[in-house]
């Protein structure tokens, strides 16, 4: 069974902490070597004790459905014969309140354009399949309880 690490890292520094204005910027560390600055949306915890330039969770698990949902779709274009010159997505997650009071994210837009070149292009329904295909084997997809809508661009 494959195992998937992060290391986040939080340091207080000189701020007071007990007035609940601290910063909450933080690092995510990941085996490669990359870091990404990360913090809470602004939306959740207002500015400036969040940082509006860095990742936030929500948005970073958006960004891990529309990625591993990305990476499946080029698999099996390549598999059936079809050459993919582009591939863009602009992901949109939605939060809600789920049955008990509590704040997640209910539903998440993919909004994939993708272009293709070669002697053997895709139909609508080709598109449609792989769509269907690469959504039902992602594994981001497989572990989430929101529902996942692609609208194609």
């Amino acid at each position: 069974m494959s195992q998937y690490e992060a290391h986040v890292a939080w340091h207080r520094g000189n701020q007071v902490f007990i007035d609940n204005r601290y910063s909450r910027g933080h690092v995510w560390s990941f085996d490669g070597g990359l870091s990404v600055p990360a913090s809470s949306a602004p939306s959740s915890v207002p500015l400036p004790m969040s940082v509006a330039a860095n990742v936030d969770p929500e948005e970073a698990l958006v960004a891990a459905l529309a990625s591993c949902h990305m990476l499946f779709f080029l698999s099996f274009a390549q598999k059936q014969g079809y050459v993919v010159d582009d591939y863009q997505d602009h992901a949109i997650g939605f939060m809600a309140k789920n049955e008990e009071g509590r704040l997640f994210i209910a539903h998440i837009e993919l909004h994939p354009r993708v272009i293709f070149s070669g002697e053997q292009v895709p139909t609508k329904e080709q598109i449609d399949a792989l769509h269907h295909l690469s959504h039902d084997s992602c594994y981001i997809a497989n572990s989430l309880r929101a529902s996942v809508t692609i609208i194609q661009e």
